[in-house]
C-alpha cells in the first residue's frame, strides 16, 4: 500500500507569471506549497532567463498538462546582434563577437526564412534527453552530442522593435520551439550573430493572459492566510486562492466533448468502455463530462467499435 500524500487534494490550473532568474521547477514548489497542494506539475519549462506565462497544473490536473506542453506558444524576444554565446542567451558564455552592420531590408528578408515549417536543431543547453540525461548535462561538461534537425512551425515571426545592435521580435510557433536556437540561426543568416537577451512568454494555448498572477501576489496571499491560520488556531483557509484556479477541463478545451450518462460515468471511473452517440472518428481523442452536472470525467479514444475507451480519467474525493 502506497503512502497516503501530503497536502489537500485541490484540482485545477493557476496561471503564472514567471520571474526572471529561478527554473520553472523553483517556481512550481514554491506554488505548491502556497496551495498546501499534495500534488503539482508544469506544463513546459522556461529558462531561469525567461518571463511569462507558466501553466501549473494541480491536483487530477497534472494528468492533462501534456495537453498544454504540445499547444502553440507566443513568445516577445530581444535578440541582441554581434553576440554569441554558447547557450545562446546572455547567461552563457561569449564565444563570438562580430560588428552589426545590417540593415531594416536585411532583417525582414532573414526573417521571412524562418517562417512556416522549418527545421531547427535543438540547443545543446536545452532540457532534452540523451541516454536518460537532459542535453544541458553533457553541455557543462563540454561534451557534444548529435542532434537530430525537428520540424517545427513559426505560424508569427513579427519584427516589433529594430534599434542600434537590437531586435525585439514576436515569435508564434508550435511546440518544440526553441526560442534561443532562433534567435542564434537569424544571426547566423545575418552573418553578425546574436543572442537571446530577453524572453517573455504571453500565451500557452488560448489562457487569457489577464489571469496571470505574479509569485510576489501569489506569496502575499498565502502568507496572509497562513498567518490568519496561526494567529486563530485554524486550518488555513484557501478559498481566496482557489478562486484563482482555472477549470482542469481547461487544458484540453480543443478536443471534442461528448456527454455521457450516470452509468456510463461510473464504467468510465472504473476504466471500461462507454458506449456514447457521436459521429467522430476511430482513435479521435475525446473529453468527457457527465450530462447531468457538466462534471468533467476525463479524456477518452474512440476505439474501432466506436466505444470510448478511457485515457486519463479523472478521480475526484
Amino acid at each position: 500500500m502506497g503512502r497516503k500524500r501530503k497536502g489537500r487534494l485541490i484540482n485545477g490550473v493557476i496561471l503564472v507569471d514567471k520571474y526572471t532568474g529561478e527554473s520553472s521547477n523553483f517556481i512550481l514548489q514554491q506554488v505548491k506549497r502556497s496551495f498546501g497542494a499534495a500534488k503539482a506539475g508544469h506544463t513546459g519549462a522556461l529558462d531561469p532567463l525567461a518571463t511569462g506565462m507558466l501553466p501549473i497544473c494541480l491536483g487530477e490536473a497534472t494528468k492533462f498538462s501534456q495537453f498544454l506542453l504540445e499547444a502553440d506558444k507566443t513568445y516577445i524576444t530581444t535578440a541582441t546582434l554581434g553576440v554569441r554565446t554558447d547557450t545562446s542567451d546572455s547567461d552563457g558564455e561569449v564565444v563570438e563577437t562580430k560588428p552589426v552592420d545590417v540593415t531594416e531590408a536585411q532583417i525582414a528578408e532573414a526573417l521571412n526564412g524562418f517562417r512556416g515549417q522549418i527545421k531547427q536543431v535543438p540547443s545543446m543547453f536545452s532540457a532534452l534527453k540523451h541516454n536518460g540525461k537532459p542535453l544541458y548535462t553533457y553541455a557543462r561538461q563540454g561534451i557534444t552530442i548529435d542532434r537530430e534537425a525537428r520540424d517545427i512551425t513559426i505560424y508569427e515571426l513579427k519584427l516589433l522593435r529594430f534599434e542600434g545592435d537590437e531586435l525585439d521580435l514576436e515569435v508564434r510557433c508550435s511546440k518544440g520551439t526553441y526560442i534561443r536556437s532562433l534567435v542564434d540561426d537569424i544571426g547566423q543568416v545575418l552573418r553578425c550573430g546574436a543572442h537571446v537577451s530577453m524572453l517573455r512568454r504571453t500565451q500557452v494555448a488560448n489562457y487569457p493572459a489577464d489571469q496571470m498572477i505574479t509569485m510576489n501576489n501569489l506569496l502575499a496571499l498565502s502568507k496572509t492566510i497562513k498567518d490568519t491560520a496561526e494567529s486563530t488556531e485554524q486550518e488555513p483557509d484557501y478559498q481566496t486562492l482557489d478562486k484563482l484556479l482555472l477549470p482542469m477541463d481547461t487544458a484540453v478545451l480543443a478536443l471534442p466533448k461528448l456527454y455521457a450518462t450516470t452509468a456510463g460515468k461510473f464504467a468510465f471511473s472504473q476504466g471500461q468502455p462507454v458506449d456514447v452517440e457521436h459521429s467522430l472518428d476511430k482513435e479521435q481523442l475525446v473529453r468527457l463530462y457527465l450530462e447531468e452536472h457538466e462534471t468533467f470525467l476525463g479524456i477518452a479514444t474512440i476505439d474501432d467499435s466506436g466505444r470510448l475507451q478511457p485515457k486519463r480519467v479523472v478521480v475526484y474525493p
